[in-house]
């Protein structure tokens, strides 16, 4: 069972089963009558039941079981009280046993649900391509729970006859409804992003595929069932991004040692609320900014900018000495910086999933 940790977490429960044999023997050795070392023979069996492999676990009760003999002999023990410590320990070894094999078994039941889950995972949620248009790209999703490989979180890429468009977003539901509604958001993206003229047409066309899906899955949703959006298209030379936000955590612009966060100049409501055009604000124009030749456009999920360190503070990218340094010609450096950064942040206790995507327009050099 042991096998798969590194060297130190393999010696500690070793360590454990013997200092228990050792601590039983000495007891029964030498401590006054009557005799305390017998409960500690018996904790070896238990200790290695639990922690060490099959037959580690038998080699142990075995000698727990020899220890308790030579020991009851050695005192003079009557026939009756030796065969009593005897099956005492003997049986507690055998049930020690008997959880080996049933922690064995939920050990192999977990490698499989995670094996399918990393297969639905790249099935939801495909890596995105390593270039599109005049961009290089980089992403990475981190599970808040280091067991889970999927979750609410998503991003895709796409180039267009528009230019590259790029999406993020986070779905708020729970559940088996929540990876469905990533694997609309993603399918709506990849089939709209290709004829919808503008970005808040594409958000629009996002919010009735989620709505159609809501109400497929049992009726209107609820106000935690919706999906935060944000959309960027790319010029086809890279020298400009718009940016529509559908109540998502802001991007940055990374450059020239510096990191910009680009709040959006109308708010709008998150897709999948059930309000229609009302969700999308009173002005239906994107964003634009400039993106200059070797910068970056981060996009990341709020498992970035709600990342607690202990007192409770925010982690900001803005003011990460991490990644204010220039310049950045791979997305995929940007991307891990930042990563290893709210790790450092956190104390690589994550609160929340986090995805993070990163574009890079090549530098003008080039």
């Amino acid at each position: 069972m042991a096998d798969g940790f590194p060297l130190p977490a393999r010696r500690a429960p070793w360590a454990l089963a013997v200092l228990a044999l050792v601590g039983g023997f000495l007891l029964n050795l030498l401590a006054p009558r009557p005799y305390m070392g017998l409960p500690l023979l018996a904790a070896a069996g238990l200790v290695a039941g639990a922690m060490l492999s099959f037959r580690a676990a038998a080699v142990v009760a075995g000698l727990a079981c020899a220890v308790t003999l030579a020991l009851d002999l050695h005192h003079g023990r009557p026939a009756d009280a030796l065969y009593v410590d005897l099956a005492v320990v003997g049986l507690i070894g055998a049930l020690a046993l008997v959880v080996n094999r049933l922690l064995a078994r939920q050990v192999e039941d977990l490698a499989q649900a995670r094996g399918v889950a990393e297969a639905v995972q790249l099935a939801v949620l495909p890596d995105p391509p390593t270039a599109v248009g005049p961009l290089a790209v980089a992403a990475s999703y981190t599970a808040a729970q280091t067991e889970a490989r999927i979750g609410g979180d998503l991003y895709a890429v796409q180039d267009t006859p528009f230019g590259p468009r790029l999406m993020i977003g986070d779905v708020r539901g729970k559940g088996l409804q929540a990876i469905a509604a990533v694997a609309v958001a993603i399918g709506a993206f990849r089939q709209e992003a290709e004829y919808a003229p503008t970005l808040p047409e594409l958000a629009r066309r996002l919010d009735e595929a989620l709505a159609r899906e809501a109400a497929r899955a049992g009726g209107p949703a609820s106000d935690e069932d919706f999906t935060t959006a944000l959309l960027a298209e790319v010029a086809a030379d890279g020298g400009t991004v718009r940016l529509h936000n559908r109540g998502h955590p802001a991007p940055y612009l990374v450059h020239g040692g510096e990191v910009v966060r680009l709040d959006a100049r109308v708010p709008r409501l998150p897709l999948g609320m059930g309000l229609g055009a009302a969700a999308a604000g009173p002005d239906e124009t994107a964003d634009t900014v400039v993106l200059p030749p070797g910068a970056s456009l981060l996009l990341v999920t709020d498992g970035v900018t709600e990342a607690r360190d202990a007192r409770g503070t925010f982690y900001d990218p803005c003011r990460s000495s991490r990644l204010r340094r220039s310049p950045y010609t791979a997305p995929g450096t940007l991307v891990a910086d930042l990563a290893a950064d709210v790790g450092r942040w956190t104390g690589d206790g994550h609160q929340d999933d986090m995805a993070i995507l990163a574009v890079t327009r090549a530098p003008a050099d080039r």
